[in-house]
């Protein structure tokens, strides 16, 4: 069977099969559930609850007027205690809405199931989605009604559904593609009727033959929907190498996929549109990976947003005594944790912990010029050039090089023989240019 590919990148051991197997089990939500207000891509939200309300399953308890934002809601019913700056997993104190569980886990009058989804417009579902809180769940969180909805003078011919879940460790989007199929292509076509089109391809990795072949017999009954096998590849999951291996166009230099008529969406962002539109259910939970050297019992849970990473952890049987760096996400990409007083949020796609084993640093030495970093740079960039003048923050040759190009898929540090830190010096770098862009358009105001 031919496999689709991009070139460039590189395959690091998957370590896949502590999770493969693993089926999504429920986890029970903390007692104490902490709702930050930022869980996606664009403007925080501000409070619609107060403290002493009492909330229910799936109630919407923040919202914001801009633009680009997504609402959030309970997952848990019971009293709001606290709004309050509380930790994120992005290191920073986030305003968040504190509440006590009661365990009782009553719903939202809001939340019915719906018989007259066909008669939907493409209006009427997105503001549906909009209010459900739905963002990207691979782990971008953008916002999916802004996603589902590109501007009339993009001509979208295409639907890539993201299967390829490159990442190492990570199996949720392999769980789902295993146990809820059907969930899958049912919101596949709701997605298709939003964009008005009739095609979609799903992007599933050669090293997912169980996936690959459940997911060929269902399209079987939806008409103009395939499934593609992918070469396992990392970073195949990138939005635009996905593109480029399922269809030969290149997403131009600060272009996104809609500017070449595609729309890509994740494999459980598709159950997501699903259940909001046939049940009105917002993102309450998602399936995360807990896997790492330091956990004694790897498995694929499905958590209610707000839980402690520190439950996640210890339902997993987590030595956390001998635990080094625990990280949100996968190895490549992800985020590395100080705290597990962290809640689990929409972008958590998985929960890492890891032994001194994997994590002992060695001491860096100046570049070799091996070139590493440029055979396998997926984005055809010169990392080591980029961690130079990152470093010296030469702002005018980084953006001559192409820095916002990089899609801090985090390879360049992964095979650098000199142990130096290019990714994480790019993305410095890279913050930096944006703070000071905003800042000059501030001035000019």
């Amino acid at each position: 069977m031919k496999t689709l590919t991009f070139k460039k990148g590189l395959h690091p051991d998957d370590h896949k099969q502590h999770t493969a197997n693993c089926p999504i089990e429920e986890l029970a939500a903390s007692q104490i559930m902490v709702y930050p207000l930022s869980q996606h891509i664009g403007a925080p939200c501000s409070p619609i609850v107060s403290v002493g309300e009492r909330v229910l399953v799936c109630q919407k308890i923040a919202d914001s007027d801009a633009f680009v934002s997504a609402p959030v809601h309970s997952s848990v019913s019971g009293t709001v205690k606290a709004i309050e700056p509380r930790l994120h997993p992005n290191g920073r104190e986030v305003m968040s809405i504190v509440v006590e569980n009661d365990f009782l886990y009553e719903y939202s009058p809001e939340i019915y199931e719906r018989h007259d989804t066909d008669s939907l417009t493409k209006e009427e579902m997105l503001s549906i989605i909009r209010e459900a809180g739905l963002v990207g769940l691979g782990g971008a969180a953008f916002p999916t009604h802004i996603k589902l909805n590109p501007s009339p003078d993009k001509n979208i011919d295409l639907l890539i559904i993201n299967g390829a879940e490159c990442e190492p460790y990570l199996t949720s989007d392999y769980r789902v593609m295993i146990e809820t199929p059907i969930l899958v292509f049912k919101g596949i076509e709701m997605i298709k009727k939003i964009l008005g089109i009739t095609k979609c391809v799903i992007g599933i990795e050669n090293n997912k033959p169980r996936a690959i072949s459940s997911m060929q017999e269902i399209a079987k009954s939806y008409p103009g929907t395939e499934v593609a096998v992918l070469k396992t590849k990392y970073p195949q999951g990138s939005e635009k190498h996905l593109i480029k291996a399922i269809t030969g166009r290149e997403v131009p230099s600060g272009k996104l996929p809609a500017d070449v008529g595609v729309v890509v969406n994740n494999i459980d962002s598709c159950t997501a549109v699903y259940n909001a539109i046939k049940f009105r259910k917002s993102v309450t939970s998602r399936v995360v990976t807990v896997a790492g050297s330091a956990i004694g019992r790897p498995c694929n849970l499905r958590v209610r947003t707000g839980t402690s990473f520190k439950d996640v952890l210890a339902y997993a049987k987590c030595d956390f005594e001998s635990v080094k760096k625990i990280i949100m996400g996968g190895p490549m990409m992800g985020m590395s944790q100080y705290s597990t007083d962290v809640p689990t949020i929409k972008a958590t796609s998985a929960i890492l912990a890891f032994t001194e084993i994997e994590t002992k640093s060695k001491d860096t030495v100046n570049c070799v010029k091996c070139g590493d970093c440029v055979n396998k740079c997926p984005m055809n960039l010169v990392p080591a050039l980029l961690n130079t003048y990152a470093k010296a923050n030469d702002f005018d040759m980084l953006n001559k090089l192409n820095i916002m190009d990089c899609i801090e898929c985090g390879i360049c540090t992964y095979t650098c023989q000199c142990r130096n830190t290019i990714t994480q010096n790019i993305k410095i770098a890279k913050a930096r240019i944006r703070e000071n862009a905003a800042k000059q358009r501030q001035e000019g105001k």
